[in-house]
C-alpha cells in the first residue's frame, strides 16, 4: 500500500526538478565567476573544466526547465546528478593533493558557495530522479 498519493509525489518531483535546475544554473554561474572574475581562465586543464562545468551546468538546468518528456527530465536529472557529484570529487581532489596540476589552498567563500550549490543539486536532483522513477513503475 503506498501511503504517498500521486499528486504529491508529481508535486514533490516538480518542485525538486525544477529547485535542482536553479541549484545547477546557480553552479555553472559560480564557475563562469571563477572562470572569467578570479582567473581560473589562465589555469591549464582547470580553466577549461570550469568553462565546460558552466556550459554542461546550463544546457542540463535548461532542460530541465522545458517542457519535454518525463524520461528526458530523468537523464538530464542524471546528468546533472553526475555534474554536481564530479565538481565535489573534482574539488576534493584538488584539495587532497592536486588535479592535474593545480591544488586549491583553503575553503574561501567561493569554494564554500560551491560546495553548498553543488550539494543542493545533487541532493534535489537525486530526489528528482528516485521520485520520478518510482511514478513509473
Amino acid at each position: 500500500m503506498d501511503i504517498y498519493p500521486l499528486a504529491s509525489r508529481t508535486t514533490v518531483a516538480s518542485a525538486a526538478r525544477i529547485s535542482g535546475a536553479f541549484a545547477l544554473l546557480a553552479v555553472g554561474a559560480a564557475h563562469l565567476q571563477q572562470y572569467s572574475a578570479d582567473s581560473y581562465s589562465a589555469i591549464p586543464t582547470i580553466g577549461t573544466l570550469f568553462l565546460l562545468n558552466f556550459l554542461g551546468a546550463t544546457v542540463l538546468a535548461l532542460g530541465l526547465l522545458a517542457p519535454l518528456p518525463e524520461r528526458i527530465h530523468s537523464a538530464l536529472a542524471l546528468g546533472g546528478v553526475g555534474l554536481a557529484a564530479s565538481s565535489l570529487a573534482g574539488l576534493y581532489v584538488s584539495e587532497h593533493g592536486g588535479l592535474f596540476g593545480f591544488a586549491e589552498q583553503g575553503y574561501r567563500s567561493a569554494i564554500v558557495l560551491s560546495i553548498v550549490l553543488e550539494a543542493a543539486a545533487l541532493a534535489l536532483l537525486t530526489v528528482y530522479f528516485a521520485t520520478g522513477a518510482r511514478e513509473a513503475r
